[in-house]
């Protein structure tokens, strides 16, 4: 069921149990998203790519594909609609493998309907540009990023990143040299302190590295501190 002229646009949901994805749905239609409800795997796939959603709230253990398959393949093909994974599933393996594929997000069940609102609401402000998207370009050592066009570069080469990559390298870069611890990151980077625990900010920062490739020391590792763009 897709709910008709959304305000803020359509938000897929792929959950396979019925009254998950009803209240999802009833919170997310208050807030004036238009929704679309899947409860197969295969089937949330086609949709990501049929209807384009402006986000994806997966389950990961779902029929026909996983969650976590339909967000690799998404990134696979160069989409990069912010998903945000909605699982029973806490461990803290299971919450670096959904990040290391690309999600945005992870929210575990049982789950606060508002609180899920206000990570889908926090992901598409991040997407769409912060006041910060007016600022001058940036440049630390090989590494260019625009802000109003977020987009980066590394000596010259395009680099795709998700929307939560994206803004962690720009908050790095918005200080040159100045150390952030995790905690900080969390707070400035996802809107939330230490919720799914700082390990969160070392697999993005991983992820960043691995595809800025020979820029990658531009992200400086502070022991028992946290983390720096240095040129």
């Amino acid at each position: 069921m897709t709910v008709d002229a959304p305000q803020r646009g359509l938000v897929l949901v792929v959950e396979d149990e019925p009254a998950i994805a009803d209240l999802v749905r009833l919170y997310l239609t208050r807030d004036g998203f238009g929704v679309h409800v899947e409860r197969d795997g295969t089937a949330g796939l086609d949709a990501a790519r049929r209807l384009r959603p402006v986000a994806c709230v997966l389950d990961i253990a779902l029929p026909g594909l996983a969650g976590t398959e339909i967000c690799r393949r998404l990134r696979e093909a160069g989409d990069w609609t912010p998903v945000i994974f909605l699982t029973a599933r806490d461990d803290e393996v299971d919450r670096i493998v959904g990040l290391e594929i690309g999600a945005d997000d992870y929210v575990t069940k049982p789950f606060s309907p508002r609180e899920l609102v206000a990570r889908i609401r926090a992901v598409l402000r991040r997407t769409a540009g912060t006041p910060d998207a007016a600022d001058r370009a940036r440049q630390v050592g090989p590494v260019a990023l625009d802000p109003a066009r977020r987009t980066v570069t590394a000596a010259g080469v395009p680099i795709r990143l998700t929307s939560t990559e994206f803004d962690l390298l720009a908050h790095l870069m918005a200080r040159p040299g100045r150390v952030f611890t995790r905690e900080e990151l969390l707070a400035a980077v996802w809107g939330y302190p230490a919720h799914a625990g700082t390990r969160t900010v070392d697999v993005h920062v991983a992820q960043v590295r691995a595809k800025l490739g020979p820029a990658a020391d531009v992200i400086r590792t502070h022991r028992g501190v946290g983390y720096a763009a240095d040129g």
